[in-house]
């Protein structure tokens, strides 16, 4: 995996590690290594992130022990070059998040499309589907998802709109985003790995919490082909 690379795996990973599960730019993270007397450049560990960002996240979705059939869908607005798009965000019952896609409407076609790439990516179809009142949804649900029970109240989808606060943090830290194919791409790989290591602290004990943690750094050392030294 990182032959030809001048630094090891270790060093590598780590920083892919810093700047998807943190709220840091690539000229902090370079700093942090630095204070670890590690010299590499911020264009390095940006490069380092768009190749191998995307390969971990999907390793990291493998790793989950399963979905849940109830789906929660939401949408936000972003603004790249002072064009507005809509951001779609699926994310099951425990609060992983299945899918995003960037999209310029939020109409009944847009709606389709993002259906589709949810179902091809999970590959089964949910029990129960939630979102707010946005009829969209509803239009194009009877014709991708017509089995599906459908839920529409505001109040019902709190999990997938606070899902995309950690998003809002990411567009300020980057004073947003530069194109839409850069936010789809970060995004993409972005959600998975802060997810990964971000387990509900606050419906677990100390104790709990930092035996999940050990377990998902042990996955992260695997999924990344890195071993501790002994």
């Amino acid at each position: 995996m990182y032959s030809r690379h001048r630094f090891p795996g270790e060093i590598i990973s780590y920083c892919v590690w810093l700047y998807y599960t943190f709220p840091l730019s690539y000229r902090d993270s370079e700093k942090m290594m630095l204070y670890r007397g590690i010299e590499v450049t911020y264009e390095t560990i940006r490069e380092w992130c768009q190749k191998f960002g995307q390969q971990y996240a999907n390793q990291v979705r493998r790793k989950r022990s399963y979905v849940t059939d109830k789906w929660h869908l939401d949408e936000m607005v972003v603004t790249i070059k002072r064009q507005q798009y809509y951001l779609w965000r699926a994310v099951d019952s425990e609060g992983n998040v299945l899918d995003v896609l960037l999209q310029r409407h939020r109409d009944t076609e847009a709606a389709k499309r993002f259906f589709r790439k949810l179902l091809k990516k999970q590959g089964f179809v949910p029990h129960v589907m939630v979102n707010d009142k946005l009829k969209s949804y509803e239009a194009a649900k009877k014709q991708v998802m017509p089995s599906v029970e459908h839920r529409q109240h505001k109040g019902l989808n709190n999990r997938a709109e606070n899902s995309h606060q950690s998003t809002r943090v990411r567009e300020r830290r980057m004073r947003r985003f530069k194109s839409p194919g850069q936010a789809q791409r970060f995004l993409s790989a972005f959600d998975p790995i802060r997810r990964h290591f971000h387990p509900r602290q606050h419906q677990l004990s100390a104790k709990h919490y930092r035996k999940q943690l050990r377990q998902r750094f042990k996955d992260w050392r695997e999924i990344t082909d890195v071993k501790i030294a002994a």
